[in-house]
């Protein structure tokens, strides 16, 4: 009850802290809504995609006479959920949505069958031609180790994880002429994809940026002790998460290593210098908690704002190492940079003598962030082989 309270409070107060947004017209836009001013009412229009209603359009939702629903529906008919979801293609490239702006995406929920690293999302805003989002499904929604039969739940702000692996993102991502998102299937085997968009057409402020997230994997390392979370960001804006999937290749404690934040000209030097993984991500002392039995173990935990929901423990047969899954959403404490940004982490653990020992682990992250357009071309998205689990 507690935990409760506290989230309802954190969300009324930020909802003060956010105040209104109004539009050029001086009307309320309707973006930012929480408990602390939904009951504004707003000119801006509500719109939402799904398999039963692929443009949006209002008032031609659940028409479809064509869908994988329809042999279900056979004697019930048009309207009855016949294009409750898509097939995609092997090795195909899927549109989920193509909007005209200015509006805002507000909520997407999915849940896809088929190799979770194998299947890409792209968001492409306005007219560009390289995305700003470029994400495996499961890493986008924090799941990185994510499987049908290993699938670990998140309760988290922007970020939900519901029973049977339903992803789902509250992220915010306005866009002034045009959003375009995209679903590619790298498998050699079609994939079905249930999804919904939900969103909003209204106006977008001048000093709104653009939602980016970017998907980076080494195993192991190429520099001993260190990956590199995010690079080469040129423009305005401001940090707002990180996701880890870590697999740990030594034994021991692998998580002694900092976070560093290079804002806006930094060389050698960081602006932000954490003081451990598992104090970046909130915790303490190894994320360790006493069980019944008196002794130690890591303890998977989810809040609104950092977690560790996932940690995948040696079976003594076919899973051979420790994978954690991690997030961190830099929500109330965005780190704002005017000009550019790089992010990294040390992978360090210990050996002998109580000496730092750099490791070579294997660790795919996604960084999230929003800023000023145009963006620098994200690095090329590891190859199918170096996506995928092992």
């Amino acid at each position: 009850m507690k935990r409760i309270l506290r989230s309802l409070l954190i969300v009324l107060s930020l909802g003060c802290l956010a105040g209104t947004t109004r539009a050029a017209d001086g009307s309320f836009d309707g973006l930012g809504l929480n408990l602390g001013n939904l009951y504004r009412t707003s000119t801006a229009q509500t719109r939402s995609i799904s398999p039963e209603n692929f443009t949006g359009a209002k008032g031609k939702a659940g028409m479809a006479t064509e869908g994988t629903g329809r042999g279900a529906s056979r004697e019930l008919g048009q309207g009855w959920k016949v294009s409750p979801s898509v097939a995609i293609k092997a090795k195909s490239t899927f549109t989920l949505a193509e909007i005209e702006g200015p509006g805002c995406l507000q909520q997407i929920w999915m849940t896809p069958t088929g190799n979770w690293r194998w299947s890409i999302l792209r968001f492409y805003w306005d007219d560009e031609t390289e995305p700003s989002v470029e994400v495996p499904v499961a890493d986008f929604f924090a799941s990185g180790w994510g499987k049908w039969d290993r699938c670990a739940l998140i309760n988290s702000m922007p970020i939900c994880v519901n029973p049977r692996c339903a992803f789902n993102s509250y992220w915010q991502m306005p866009f002034r002429k045009k959003c375009r998102i995209t679903m590619e299937n790298l498998d050699d085997r079609d994939m079905v994809l249930y999804y919904q968009i939900n969103y909003t057409l209204t106006a977008v402020p001048d000093d709104a940026a653009y939602f980016h997230a970017q998907f980076r994997r080494e195993n192991p390392l190429k520099t001993k002790g260190l990956y590199t979370i995010l690079d080469g960001v040129r423009g305005t804006g401001q940090y707002v998460g990180t996701y880890l999937a870590w697999g740990v290749h030594n034994t021991g404690w692998w998580g002694e290593g900092e976070i560093k934040f290079y804002l806006d000209g930094d060389q050698e030097w960081p602006t932000i210098c954490g003081t451990g993984t598992e104090d970046y991500f909130c915790g303490s002392y190894d994320f360790e908690h006493t069980g019944p039995d008196g002794k130690n173990y890591y303890t998977e935990f989810c809040t609104p704002y950092t977690g560790v929901p996932q940690v995948i423990r040696p079976d003594g047969l076919y899973d051979a190492v420790q994978r954690f899954s991690l997030y961190r959403w830099h929500i109330p404490d965005p780190i704002r940079f005017e000009k550019e940004l790089k992010v990294t982490i040390q992978a360090l653990g210990w050996q002998s003598g109580g000496r730092y020992l750099p490791l070579q682990d294997d660790i795919a992250s996604v960084a999230f962030w929003y800023q000023t357009e145009p963006h620098q071309k994200f690095p090329k998205l590891p190859g199918k082989d170096e996506l995928e689990w092992h």
